[in-house]
């Protein structure tokens, strides 16, 4: 898999699942993986402002996934909403 950039929680939340769905993974298996409701996986790749870190870390490694903080590109935001 690609590397992906995302700049808003609701990019990270579609960045989950289309890793989870690569991984042939539903909402409901991510969550036992996780430890936590589907419904919770549902909210996390709808729109992830509303989750908690721990969630967020938790549902990254549970698709063998890790966080990477680095200068942020000088690509127009429109640009990067294109990928999703």
């Amino acid at each position: 898999m690609a590397d992906t950039i995302a700049r808003s929680a609701q990019q990270l939340g579609t960045t989950i699942r289309r890793v989870r769905k690569m991984r042939a993974l539903t909402q409901g298996q991510l969550g036992e993986l996780m430890n936590v409701r589907q419904a919770t996986i549902s909210k996390l790749e709808k729109d992830a402002r509303s989750a908690q870190l721990q969630t967020l870390l938790d549902a990254l490694a549970a698709l063998d996934l890790e966080l990477v903080v680095r200068e942020r590109t000088k690509g127009q935001l429109r640009d990067i909403e294109d990928l999703f």
